[in-house]
């Protein structure tokens, strides 16, 4: 659906130059960039996590990287979240009657992204320059690249101190073993894309949107590269948090599970600490649901702006009614920051 389809394509207050620079999961995250790319096409950067990246059956596999990409070419399966729509499992079926790992769905269609992603990267092409020949090939306008072209691998810790790969606490496990922590291998060694420099440097980003993703196996993986939380903390474009939980309850995955197994509370001023604590003051900005309109007082006791909305994106138009929100927020902020 084009943009210009979308009421409230103008009413953001922004800036037709303006840039905008969005961090993101997977599911959660993909949905509002949608919506933030309805509104601004190419204007508009997405960094994704790739901590959960991982090699399986020969194949490098990019699950955040192409849940946000075809979410943005509107292939992606609307029932599942994830994956392509109209998809096939033939392969599947056929690797479970040889008694194979079947337990991460490859559907038939979805082979050939990571295919073309594995082969790619055997001759030697970066991440960011095959995340950039996908999106070419599938139309997307805005530009998606991922936080890092080093290797990042995100292990949960259990309860017994053992460690588990991300893929098969969630895909596998189904987030059911309880966590003690987690932890990022390889980080450490990383540095940001060039990407993502490039998108600091423009004189005309207005904001930085974090995307209602995990805060710690989806957002704190892209803050943990060094040097890209100082980056964005020093940036004087506001950044604003879109709270994954509501009322208590995380709108898909485990974020919820994990804060309560983390001894923290599973609650949108949970989330608000968390950032502000980690990071250093990180956001100017929080958006939380309407049922969590009772702890505005309190997040805006920590210096926060607040903005209460409904934050719930079952259709397309809640995604980009909750993206123009978010753009009219940040252009509030800097306006009224402007003088001071």
């Amino acid at each position: 659906m084009s943009k210009h389809n979308h009421k409230n394509d103008t009413s953001s207050g922004t800036k037709p130059d303006s840039t905008y620079l969005a961090l993101s999961g997977g599911v959660g995250g993909a949905k509002l960039a949608l919506g933030l790319s309805q509104l601004l096409a190419q204007r508009l950067s997405i960094m994704a996590n790739t901590s959960d990246d991982f090699v399986h059956l020969g194949l490098n596999i990019s699950p955040d990287l192409d849940t946000v990409m075809y979410t943005l070419a509107d292939l992606n399966n609307k029932e599942l979240g994830w994956g392509l729509a109209n998809e096939s499992w033939q392969f599947m079926d056929a690797l479970k009657q040889l008694n194979q790992p079947h337990w991460f769905r490859l559907g038939d269609r979805d082979l050939a992204t990571h295919i073309t992603r594995t082969e790619q990267l055997k001759q030697g092409d970066d991440l960011s320059q095959v995340t950039q020949q996908l999106s070419d090939a599938l139309n997307i306008k805005s530009h998606l690249f991922p936080m890092t072209d080093q290797v990042v691998s995100t292990f949960v810790k259990l309860e017994d101190e053992s460690a588990l790969g991300f893929q098969e606490y969630f895909v596998k496990e189904q987030c059911q073993p309880k966590i003690s922590g987690y932890f990022f291998e390889g980080i450490e060694k990383t540095k940001p894309s060039q990407s993502f420099y490039d998108t600091l440097s423009q004189p005309s980003l207005a904001a930085i949107i974090i995307c209602p993703s995990n805060p710690f196996v989806s957002v704190e993986p892209i803050l943990s590269v060094p040097h890209i939380a100082d980056t964005i903390r020093q940036h004087p474009a506001p950044v604003i948090a879109v709270c994954p939980i509501i009322a208590g309850q995380a709108v898909k995955g485990p974020t919820a599970k994990m804060m309560k197994e983390l001894n923290m509370p599973a609650s949108a001023l949970g989330v608000a600490e968390y950032y502000q604590s980690q990071y250093g003051g990180l956001l100017d900005g929080f958006v939380i649901d309407e049922k969590d309109h009772h702890l505005q007082p309190a997040l805006e006791s920590m210096g926060l702006s607040v903005l209460v909305v409904n934050t719930m994106m079952n259709t397309l138009q809640d995604r980009v009614t909750l993206a123009d929100h978010c753009l009219s927020f940040a252009a509030r902020w800097t306006n009224e920051h402007s003088s001071s």
